[in-house]
């Protein structure tokens, strides 16, 4: 009875109810589905990251980096970025260039002078470099046989190998560059001269062929240029082709190396580590040396990782200078070689009372540092990995605090110089695809299409419709034998790094510089350099076509890897 009375009361579970109550509790519980959907989606949308390690809180690179997972993952030998890459291509001082009519009008202000020294014309006589006439006529020349280039200075002529020829430089960059630089090249240019003593080009040169131009003479006075609008707004751009100083800086006396303040990085686990993972531990040093206002004392020796390498092998005594620019370095932060600095160390810190600072653990924050008044600190790292990983240093709270400075590390320019030489024996006007191949592709379990995908018909397939028929086209690749990729040259003139070997071998200003920076022993062109200078080619071609996207479905990391690529 009892329990009778009580569902009489509810009336709710009467049976003619049952079916509009079951479609109301249905109902309610779609909806509660539905908002937790939009609750969880909406969580991830706010809190989403990009893969891109680099980018990732302190955290998630030291797993990125540490990893001895299985996955499908396979180590990094691509190219490291550095400050230039983050800069934007579209600098105001790239929007400042000359044009014909700026050289023109510069000639009717410099006629008075031009006209003077037409009575002292002599057709058999040298040509005299110096006059603002040859000096016009060269600009004009210049602009008008490379047309898809945008000026922006050009230096004073000066006489060549010969009577009849001039070599001017200039400071340039293509119409449609994709990289925050300025270029420099200088060429030789034969004048020859009429009857009634006007001049003629006869010829321009090839790239960097006005050797006589390169250096800008003591006391030179300056060319032609057209300054930017806002002077305030410039900031310092690399200029790819200029003479390399990256000299190591010496302390100028005993006064100002002991009034000094330093810091170093002793031991640790970054030997022999890739690329990405040297210069993420690096730039945390420069970054605490940077905050503490002290002096980096570092190691330019470089252990070059197995995966760069022709050998297979980890290899010693490479330098921080075959890789970045030093110069840059040197002129934008304060550091010193360690060996200059011990030696100084050495002979100076007994009689000068220099105390060291010795700190042992990792998790010792630069802000607890900020107050230690010691000539020298000096974090010791162990032998146990990962905790020995310099980058430690810069996790946690220090993350928010200390920036890693990527402003002060670009690329070599020597390097940079081969990219240049070879994008200018294309005239910049060249379109690129980028070929993975190699071990990827004869792993068909993680790229099951990549091998048939990367064929030379496949290529062609897909190029139809993307490149032009004749078009210049460099080929980026880790393929050793380019002979396969023949069959394209029935549709474009394509090129291939080894074709410039001689940008490097030992006739080449490369091998000379690098041979002198190694104390007289010479450098090997090694795997790391190839790829940076492959890449670069690549990336400076007007259309790029990339192996995964473009010309295959596979992942780049292998299958079932595409979502955690982009997520």
């Amino acid at each position: 009875m009892l329990g009778r009375s009580s569902l009489s009361r509810t009336g709710s579970f009467r049976l003619e109810n049952l079916g509009q109550n079951a479609m109301t509790m249905i109902g309610n519980l779609c909806f509660t589905m539905f908002v937790v959907g939009v609750l969880i989606f909406t969580i991830i949308a706010v809190t989403y990251e990009p893969e891109d390690p680099l980018f990732h809180p302190s955290t998630k690179i030291t797993t990125f980096l540490t990893s001895t997972s299985n996955a499908t993952f396979k180590s990094d030998n691509t190219v490291v970025k550095t400050g230039e890459d983050f800069m934007a291509a579209n600098q105001t001082a790239f929007a400042t260039f000359i044009n014909i009519t700026d050289v023109e009008n510069s000639v009717n202000s410099d006629t008075s002078e031009a006209t003077s020294n037409e009575t002292e014309c002599s057709v058999d006589g040298p040509v005299d470099c110096k006059d603002p006439e040859v000096f016009h006529l060269m600009m004009k020349a210049t602009i008008e046989k490379f047309k898809d280039i945008h000026f922006y200075r050009f230096g004073k002529p000066g006489r060549g190998s010969d009577d009849n020829n001039c070599d001017m430089a200039w400071r340039y960059r293509p119409k449609e560059g994709k990289a925050a630089a300025f270029y420099k090249d200088y060429r030789r240019f034969v004048i020859s001269r009429s009857q009634n003593c006007t001049y003629s080009i006869v010829s321009i040169g090839e790239y960097h062929t006005g050797v006589n131009a390169r250096k800008r003479k003591r006391n030179q006075k300056p060319g032609f240029e057209k300054m930017p609008k806002n002077q305030d707004q410039a900031i310092s751009l690399p200029v790819v082709g200029e003479i390399v100083n990256d000299t190591l800086p010496i302390v100028e006396s005993e006064g100002s190396f002991s009034g000094g303040k330093y810091l170093i990085y002793v031991g640790g686990g970054e030997r022999c580590k890739s690329m990405n993972h040297y210069l993420w531990s690096f730039l945390c040093a420069l970054g605490e040396a940077q905050y503490l206002n002290r002096t980096l004392v570092m190691d330019l020796s470089i252990c070059l990782s197995s995966i760069y390498t022709s050998s297979n092998q980890d290899e010693e005594g490479k330098d921080f200078r075959f890789y970045f620019d030093f110069e840059h370095l040197k002129e934008s932060a304060s550091v010193l070689d360690q060996g200059q600095f011990w030696t100084d160390w050495t002979k100076w810190q007994k009689k000068d009372r220099m105390n060291l600072h010795v700190v042992e653990d990792f998790r010792v924050t630069p802000m607890k540092l900020a107050e230690v008044n010691d000539a020298l600190i000096m974090r010791k790292f162990g032998s146990v990995e990962a905790d020995n990983y310099w980058y430690r240093v810069c996790e946690g709270e220090t993350e928010s605090v200390v920036q890693r400075p990527w402003h002060l590390i670009w690329k070599s320019r020597r390097l940079m110089d081969i990219v240049s030489t070879i994008a200018s024996k294309l005239s910049w006007d060249y379109d690129s695809v980028h070929i993975v191949r190699g071990e990827k592709a004869k792993n068909r379990e993680l790229w099951p299409n990549l091998a048939q995908d990367t064929s030379p018909d496949s290529i062609l397939s897909t190029l139809r419709d993307k490149i032009e028929d004749g078009r210049n086209l460099y080929i980026a690749t880790n393929e050793p034998d380019t002979s396969f990729f023949a069959p394209l040259k029935d549709k474009f003139s394509t090129h291939f790094l080894d074709e410039y070997k001689d940008l490097w071998d030992e006739n080449s200003e490369w091998y000379s510089e690098t041979t002198k920076l190694n104390n007289g022993v010479p450098v090997e062109f090694d795997g790391y350099m190839r790829v940076s200078v492959d890449t670069e080619v690549f990336l400076r071609g007007k259309k790029q076509i990339e192996t995964f996207n473009d010309l295959t479905n596979d992942c780049k990391d292998g299958i079932n890897t595409c979502k955690t690529a982009v997520s």
